[in-house]
């Protein structure tokens, strides 16, 4: 049986369902799974799986969160805040999101930034979703991708496959979606984008960018900017149909890493290359 605080290595994880459903039930239940850094990646980058799951009960999102929420900005109402009254807000406003977007589970792990970015501190935050993949073995997992240039992020998405790769390949995801957070992924060449159109129930994407107060308070419009890359993705996806999706989220199919275990290095090299030679191709074929 997986016991959260006992299992997770953190003292200020937290596990909450927003239905009450035991926890045991709650996590096996999973069929989508997100893994964010931070308190609003979860919203801003894997709503696919989100809508996916909503209001259903044959399909159920759940969210992990690796970081405590101590490093966040912070101006307007929240600027005295210390780290700890900051991680207390943000560890709320997350689970708020859950509930407004019925997930099955909200995982906060409280994990420090640094054991993300730090190779040498990197392998308890690969137990602790080790285990949360162990008690959900979902099918499709969300994350970050690889050139997102934030450091948190690029190091929860190493500890995110090397999780996956020490489970038994029974037990790992079929799926597995590198999405845009901080770095847009509109560059890929289009056989390489996964698009996922998440123009449905636009209320709820509109209530769950706004849950992070603190955030947007806090000097980042982000509600704002998300529903703009979203938008501007559906309308430049292509020059020359008329948008079938109002709104749309690219992801990189990270798919072929799940059962691999080549440096991550080469994979990113043929997605570079890939957009170079579709870059370079174009300007030849006019010359």
């Amino acid at each position: 049986m997986f016991d959260v605080h006992s299992t997770l290595s953190q003292p200020n994880n937290s596990l909450h369902i927003p239905d009450g459903t035991p926890g045991e039930a709650a996590l096996s239940r999973t069929t989508h799974l997100g893994i964010g850094a931070h308190q609003d990646d979860l919203e801003f980058m894997a709503l696919h799986g989100i809508l996916a799951c909503f209001q259903r009960t044959d399909h159920w999102f759940g969210g992990i969160t690796c970081t405590d929420g101590a490093g966040s900005s912070r101006t307007g109402a929240y600027a005295d805040y210390s780290d700890d009254q900051m991680k207390t807000v943000r560890v709320a406003e997350q689970n708020t999101a859950a509930q407004i977007g019925q997930y099955s589970f909200m995982a906060q792990l409280a994990h420090p930034s640094a054991h993300a970015k730090s190779a040498g501190q990197r392998a308890s935050l690969s137990e602790d979703l080790l285990g949360l993949l162990k008690a959900t073995q979902p099918e499709v997992v969300y994350t970050h991708n690889p050139f997102d240039k934030h450091a948190t992020h690029i190091g929860v998405l190493l500890a995110t496959l090397d999780a996956i790769h020490q489970l038994p390949a029974a037990e790992r995801p079929r799926q597995l979606f590198g999405c845009e957070v901080w770095r847009g992924l509109d560059w890929l060449p289009d056989a390489e984008k996964t698009v996922h159109d998440v123009s449905a129930h636009p209320n709820l994407a509109a209530a769950l960018n706004g849950v992070f107060d603190s955030q947007i308070t806090g000097g980042k419009r982000y509600d704002l900017a998300v529903e703009g890359r979203r938008m501007a993705n559906a309308t430049f996806f292509s020059s020359h149909c008329v948008d079938h999706a109002n709104r749309v989220q690219y992801a990189i199919d990270l798919s072929d890493l799940i059962n691999s275990k080549a440096p991550l290095e080469n994979f990113m090299h043929d997605k570079l290359g890939a957009f170079t030679s579709e870059t370079f191709g174009l300007l030849k074929s006019l010359t």
